[in-house]
């Protein structure tokens, strides 16, 4: 199955609210070894950083076919994924300061 570049930027921003998602969690409950976490804290964690790394895996993916079709380096691809991510949350940001 082809993608579109525009398929791997969402894919790359899904991927990176779900490991912010991660990260919030890890902050506001606080290191596991420091105290024991609630079964509800640990359900709600290990979902999201399940989220995460499926995200992530179909992601690199979707990247290694889509530099293979192109016949382009899939780090190269990557990188302007990346880029377009930045560039398009910049855009959304400066949008909702407008309004």
């Amino acid at each position: 199955m082809g993608h579109t570049f525009e398929e791997l930027v969402e894919k790359r921003r899904a991927a990176d609210q779900a490991h912010s998602r991660v990260d919030e969690l890890r902050r506001s409950y606080g290191p596991p070894t420091e105290h024991k976490w609630t079964r509800h804290e640990t359900a709600t964690y290990e979902t999201a950083l399940r989220a995460w790394r499926d995200l992530d895996r179909d992601l690199r993916s979707a990247l290694a076919e889509y530099a293979k079709e192109q016949g382009r380096p899939r780090q190269e691809v990557e990188r302007e994924v990346q880029t377009a991510v930045r560039r398009s949350d910049a855009h959304r940001r400066t949008e909702s300061e407008r309004e």
